[in-house]
């Protein structure tokens, strides 16, 4: 299996995360998003929407990180997405919430206008409401995480680390780089913390901790 993915990416982050705890052998074919290779003919070829990751299972081709982690962990039969009927309903109801709702606000209002020229809104007032907006947002997506969806769990839908928490901690730690410490959310520290532990988090995310550092 080829997974064409970028090191800084937080989507492609959160499969590679996973393949590399569950030893799932994936080909890495890396896209150059900084020289634009995503929107060369070739690469578009793979996948029209011009970004990644993608998963390249013997001629099988699925976009969208949501969908490959599912795939990835049924395929290999990982404990991380649960057989049983309710308890993967409850998997999937997380990774819903986060792309539905969280990632919206935090992401596209409150930490990509912070970062790249091409999320810079026409004037300087409707940027700086757009952000003023998206932290509002974020705020009290954050609040729900904390005590909703993790409270005194160790992880987001129980005592057993699940496709989920990768999933979200690849958007959670997104913040880091417009220097969101979490420091009113004890629980959000508390789970990041325990995903930091994983033993692959430093190797998949050195690319992106750099970024962050800097």
């Amino acid at each position: 299996m080829k997974l064409y993915y970028h090191p800084a990416s937080t989507v492609s982050r959160m499969v590679m995360l996973f393949a590399a705890q569950e030893a799932v052998a994936l080909d890495y074919v890396l896209v150059d998003l900084m020289s634009g290779a995503q929107h060369q003919r070739a690469y578009k070829a793979v996948n029209p929407n011009a970004l990644v990751p993608v998963l390249d299972d013997d001629g099988f081709v699925l976009t969208e990180s949501a969908a490959i982690l599912r795939y990835l962990a049924a395929k290999t039969g990982s404990a991380a997405y649960p057989a049983e009927l309710r308890a993967r309903a409850r998997v999937d109801e997380a990774m819903a919430w986060f792309y539905g709702n969280y990632y919206k606000d935090f992401g596209y209002n409150l930490v990509y206008p912070q970062l790249f020229p091409h999320h810079k809104r026409r004037s300087d007032e409707a940027h700086a409401g757009t952000i003023e907006w998206g932290e509002k947002g974020a705020r009290r997506w954050l609040q729900l995480l904390d005590q909703h969806w993790i409270g005194d769990k160790p992880y987001l839908c129980g005592d057993r680390i699940s496709i989920a928490d990768y999933f979200g901690s690849a958007l959670v730690s997104l913040g880091e780089l417009v220097g969101c410490g979490f420091d009113d959310f004890p629980d959000i520290r508390r789970w990041l913390g325990n995903m930091k532990q994983l033993k692959s988090w430093p190797q998949v995310n050195e690319v992106f901790e750099y970024i962050a550092a800097g």
